[in-house]
């Protein structure tokens, strides 16, 4: 059986669009083979949501969590393709469990592609100055602040960000599952996050 490497893993996930668990999963069942792999995700049915990424949404739900104590709101639309699958529990558990994590984690953005070029520009100058103030040599502070950056976008990203039921995968990851399940491309749209005393609300 070979190793199941990071790498491995990393390689499954650009080739079939699965999750990082549903990858790692697949390749032990496989005992290590990738193509084997593959066929195990397909048989799976996750491997096709990557295929069903680029099909319209226009369909889907707003849906909403109040925190208890009724200090903190969010509202967030989920779309899918049809309003067939926007009515079963499974796309509602999705949503509810997407505006849950909303709520706990405070993304600012959806997506990486979404992160202003001011906020980007601000993070590197902090981490940046964090490298040279811990002494680290210039030659390295580039891929310092580099790795940092993708950390500051999983804590800033809405589908980056570790799951808050399950840390071991991200929401996109959790989408990608309910993609894989109701064979319908679902995308979040937009949310916003209110709390009491904060005038100036997250929106995305």
């Amino acid at each position: 059986m070979a190793e199941i490497t990071a790498q491995l893993v990393k390689e499954l996930r650009e080739r079939t669009g699965a999750g990082m668990m549903e990858c790692k999963s697949a390749l032990v069942e496989a005992k290590g083979d990738i193509a084997e792999a593959e066929v195990v995700l397909r048989k799976r049915g996750i491997a096709s949501a990557s295929k069903k990424s680029t099909r319209a949404t226009k369909q889907g739900v707003i849906g909403s969590y109040i925190h208890q104590g009724s200090q903190l709101g969010v509202l967030v639309e989920v779309n899918c393709e049809s309003d067939f699958v926007a009515r079963t529990d499974d796309f509602s558990e999705l949503v509810k469990d997407i505006a849950m994590q909303i709520a706990a984690a405070d993304p600012q953005f959806i997506r990486r592609e979404e992160v202003t070029q001011a906020a980007i520009d601000k993070e590197k100058d902090i981490q940046r100055a964090r490298a040279l103030a811990d002494g680290k040599p210039e030659k390295m502070v580039d891929k310092i602040v580099e790795g940092r950056m993708n950390k500051f976008y999983e804590e800033v990203c809405l589908l980056e960000q570790p799951f808050i039921r399950d840390n071991a995968m991200k929401v996109e990851d959790l989408i990608k599952a309910k993609i894989a399940k109701l064979g319908e491309n679902i995308s979040v749209a937009r949310f916003v996050r209110f709390k009491v005393g904060d005038n100036q609300s997250t929106e995305a």
